[in-house]
């Protein structure tokens, strides 16, 4: 592995070294593909822990929903609720009135 191209692994050397080809990813930072039978079936790409959260959140059915609904609403004007108002209903989540326990 290594050297100006594109590193490619076959399934059954990955099996074997997988420690060692995980070693070079992070040390070299290029992609490598991973074959079967000569054919590529996936790649292995070095990631760090903030790239790690924002593919999983990224890639997240709840997230991914959610956010399509929020573009929608945003499309047809609708901005949700003003920040004073979200900022106050946190501040009375955290100090509930004890008057009202």
């Amino acid at each position: 592995m290594g050297g100006g191209r594109v590193d490619t692994v076959g399934v059954r050397d990955l099996a074997n070294r997988a420690s060692a080809v995980l070693d070079e990813l992070e040390q070299g930072g290029q992609p490598v593909i991973v074959t079967r039978r000569g054919r590529p079936v996936a790649v292995l790409a070095a990631i760090d822990a903030e790239e790690f959260y924002d593919y999983v959140l990224a890639h997240s059915p709840e997230f991914v929903a959610g956010r399509k609904a929020a573009e929608e609403r945003f499309a047809r004007g609708e901005y949700g609720e003003p920040l004073d108002d979200v900022i106050a209903e946190l501040d009375a989540d955290d100090n509930p009135d004890p008057a009202s326990a």
